[in-house]
C-alpha cells in the first residue's frame, strides 16, 4: 500500500491561515500545475519545496514531510533508481535537520 499527498490536511492548514493553494506554489517558486502534480501524487516535493511549505503553513518540517506521503510513480520513474534515492535522501536529510534544530531549541530552553 502506498502513502499519499494528504491534500486535505495542507488544505485545511491552507485555510486556517487564509491561503490558497497558490501560496504553497509562490513559496516553493514552482508552477501552480507543478503543485498539482504533488497534490495528485504525479511527482514528489523536494527537500526545499517542502520546507517552503513548511514556513507557509507554520508547520514542523517532519509533520509537512510526513503529510507530503510517498507516491506511486509511473512505471518511467521506477526505473530511475537514482533519482529516487536521491528524492529519499532529500527528504531524510530535511527530517535530520530539523530534529537538529528541535534539539537545540530544546536544549536552549531548558
Amino acid at each position: 500500500m502506498s502513502l499519499f499527498f494528504d491534500a486535505d490536511w495542507f488544505d485545511a492548514k491552507l485555510s486556517e491561515r487564509r491561503l490558497d493553494r497558490g501560496a504553497l506554489s509562490d513559496a516553493a517558486g514552482i508552477e501552480r500545475a507543478d503543485l498539482h502534480s504533488i497534490y495528485v501524487n504525479a511527482r514528489a516535493a523536494s527537500a526545499a519545496e517542502l520546507d517552503a511549505f513548511a514556513r507557509v503553513l507554520g508547520a514542523d518540517i517532519v509533520e509537512v514531510t510526513l503529510r507530503s506521503g510517498i507516491a506511486t510513480r509511473d512505471a518511467q520513474a521506477h526505473e530511475d533508481t537514482s533519482a529516487r534515492i536521491e528524492s529519499i535522501e532529500a527528504r531524510l536529510d530535511a527530517i535530520d535537520n530539523w530534529l537538529e534544530e528541535f534539539e537545540r531549541s530544546t536544549k536552549k530552553s531548558a
